[in-house]
């Protein structure tokens, strides 16, 4: 059973910069897809952007092009999330979330870590 922790959250100024880091365990191979999401309060959850674990390729939703960057260090079973011209949009409870390449759905998921961008 893979298992998900995620650091790193806090309140940052619209402009800014955080970095996330999800370090995961039971992780058996290499054959993963692992993701960043988010949730803001009312909303769904939604997905920031993917990487595979094994290449290493990237993609992430438009509002977010550009300015995110998802990078993993595979030694060290982790994966980053860095968020640079934070803007107060971005603010939401940020998951990490893993599955293996092959299945439809994420099934492993971090608790979560606040993300807060004032204006």
């Amino acid at each position: 059973q893979v298992r998900l922790v995620e650091s790193g959250g806090g309140l940052v100024q619209a402009g800014g910069s955080l970095r996330l880091s999800c370090t995961a365990a039971g992780l058996t191979g290499s054959s993963y897809t692992m993701g960043w999401f988010r949730q803001a309060p009312g909303k769904e959850r939604e997905v920031v952007g993917l990487i595979t674990w094994t290449l290493g390729s990237t993609n992430y939703a438009d509002s977010v092009k550009g300015r995110f960057t998802i990078s993993r260090v595979d030694a060290k079973n982790v994966l980053y999330l860095q968020m640079n011209s934070l803007k107060p949009e971005d603010t939401a409870v940020y998951y990490c979330g893993a599955k293996r390449t092959w299945e439809a759905n994420f099934g492993s998921w971090g608790q979560g870590t606040q993300v807060t961008v004032s204006s």
